[in-house]
């Protein structure tokens, strides 16, 4: 089978002859890879199954001063110690300003500008839309966690105005993008912590559940499949994520989640993405051990599709470059 072939196999809830897979890297992570291999084109030849298109504007951050960056929304990040992401340092909107902020052109073509070349490159990938900081996150983000969350208790009018305005954005951005010959979205928006999810079930369902729906409900529409990233234990939620549409399921964190037993509950309806450990498998297990797991997880997982085997995140920077060659050479050796 080609690379397309397998996942598409996978996603139909079918065996591929192969498990796809797919692996990212945090920055540190990356930088320690190449000097382990001797290469810094190393990532294009791991044989990843996905060409990702960011369609959030976050590749756009712009350095104002040293380990200080601002993105798409005017949100500030200090990467002072986070490389990758970093640690909001201002607050856009309040309960009062709500009306002051303006929302970024959707229609601007930095944003998309990068989206034809990535298709032409693709070869026999899949061309995956990336669109993170979806709903919650793009909230938070430009309000404070502490704030919105105290404001889903108290003040309610106001959250459904912030996120039917975020709404708004994102369903004009997803239109353009599904203009595109891609694949699918990969929609990113972290509800969950290690124990559970992080406003609890009710008022995730009053106030996310909704407007996810009508994103995801819109690329299905468009004959294309969804993909949603989304850290922490929120498993009690999975019948929702399926009533919306969801296809894929990332990162299947093992830290949180029983994978196999949520495999087995609900493998004939969704798809799992991850699953491979990044808290202790590959900063501290042994080679041997990292080899075992990713082969336990491929065995099993993927028994009958629904897989795509991957780290349960981007590869952290704490993680054993000997793990990560033994986890890729496994992969690339099925």
């Amino acid at each position: 089978m080609t690379i397309r072939e397998r996942f598409f196999t996978a996603i139909s809830h079918r065996q591929p002859d192969k498990v796809p897979y797919n692996i990212l890297f945090t920055k540190v992570a990356h930088q320690k890879m190449a000097d382990f291999y001797g290469d810094m084109e190393f990532e294009s030849k791991i044989g990843n199954c996905f060409t990702i298109i960011d369609f959030d504007g976050f590749d756009r951050c712009q350095e104002v001063r040293k380990n200080m960056f601002v993105d798409w929304f005017g949100v500030e990040w200090d990467r002072s110690v986070d490389k990758d992401i970093g640690v909001v340092h201002n607050r856009l909107i309040t309960e009062d300003t709500l009306d002051d902020f303006s929302f970024p052109d959707s229609d601007a073509a930095e944003l998309y500008e990068n989206a034809d070349r990535k298709i032409g490159a693709a070869g026999d990938t899949v061309v995956l839309g990336n669109f993170g900081f979806t709903t919650f996150e793009r909230a938070w983000t430009l309000m404070g966690m502490e704030e919105l969350l105290c404001a889903m208790a108290a003040n309610k009018l106001f959250v459904h105005e912030l996120l039917d305005r975020i709404l708004d954005y994102n369903m004009k951005v997803i239109k353009n993008a599904c203009e595109y010959p891609i694949d699918g979205i990969r929609f990113g928006d972290d509800w969950g912590y290690q124990g559970g999810v992080i406003m609890g079930a009710p008022l995730w369902r009053e106030f996310i559940k909704p407007r996810i729906k009508t994103l995801y409900q819109y690329v299905k529409s468009k004959g294309k499949f969804v993909l949603i990233h989304c850290c922490g234990n929120i498993t009690e939620l999975l019948p929702d994520l399926i009533e919306c549409g969801v296809d894929v399921f990332n990162p299947f964190q093992p830290e949180v989640m029983d994978v196999y037993a949520v495999k087995r509950e609900y493998g004939d309806r969704l798809s799992f993405y991850g699953g491979i450990s990044t808290q202790r498998t590959l900063p501290f297990a042994s080679s041997e051990e990292t080899r075992a797991e990713v082969s336990r997880l491929m065995e099993h997982i993927g028994s009958g599709g629904g897989y795509i085997a991957s780290p349960a995140h981007d590869i952290p920077a704490d993680a054993r470059p000997e793990n990560i060659a033994a986890m890729i050479d496994v992969l690339r050796n099925q």
